[in-house]
């Protein structure tokens, strides 16, 4: 039986043909190039643009990286101040109801509309016990604030000074609050002292001033 002998390869022509196609090409008319630089350069371009595409793509997943890095932090910092405040939450608690109870206070301080009047007579008593002359008594207009209405009364009196200063104590100590603001001292007549001071005194606003004064804000907004 007779056997084929396979053809032989002639590696260095091959080597010389592939050589020969390299040779001679024009930059500028890549159309005209042989086949194997052809395939050659569309390889090389298609890795780049893989390459660049790659490279554009860990660019973006760095910037979603630190933004969800930075989301952590927030939300380990949010979730601290919450794991806080429920651990603290029976002391948080006291804590309300102890303001809403200083509040309650200080709001039985406030006089009503009605008690007005009886506050302002306090304040003359106060005046005349200490043997003071009133030369001024004056409400101002009311000045209707968020929570509470604000009064300002002109005070001019005229007598020693330690009954002046008996005064000031005593309308201090009154049971509601009232407040004395820009005082002056100047001397009068026969050694006496005349004291000026504008005095506030404080109410708290009824249901309807607080509804006028919800309206009111709600409009501006």
């Amino acid at each position: 039986m007779a056997t084929q002998s396979l053809p032989k390869v002639d590696f260095a022509a091959l080597q010389q043909q592939l050589q020969a196609q390299f040779r001679g090409l024009n930059p500028n008319d890549p159309a005209s190039w042989p086949g194997l630089p052809k395939a050659l350069l569309c390889l090389a371009l298609a890795a780049a643009i893989v390459v660049a595409l790659w490279f554009v793509w860990l660019s973006s997943s760095d910037e979603e990286l630190q933004a969800e890095q930075r989301k952590e932090l927030e939300l380990r910092e949010d979730y601290k101040k919450k794991l806080a405040q429920a651990v603290n939450l029976e002391a948080l608690k006291k804590q309300r109801e102890q303001v809403q109870q200083y509040v309650i206070q200080l709001e039985k301080q406030l006089p009503s509309k009605a008690e007005m009047d009886a506050l302002l007579s306090d304040i003359n008593q106060a005046g005349l016990g200490r043997s003071l002359h009133f030369d001024l008594f004056r409400p101002g207009q009311v000045s209707v604030k968020e929570y509470y209405a604000e009064l300002p009364i002109a005070v001019r009196v005229t007598g020693r000074y330690h009954d002046i200063g008996s005064f000031a104590s005593d309308v201090a100590n009154l049971s509601r609050i009232v407040t004395l603001n820009n005082m002056a001292i100047t001397p009068a007549k026969d050694g006496a002292l005349t004291f000026d001071a504008t005095a506030k005194t404080y109410r708290y606003l009824d249901a309807d001033e607080v509804n006028a004064q919800r309206k009111a804000a709600g409009g501006k907004k």
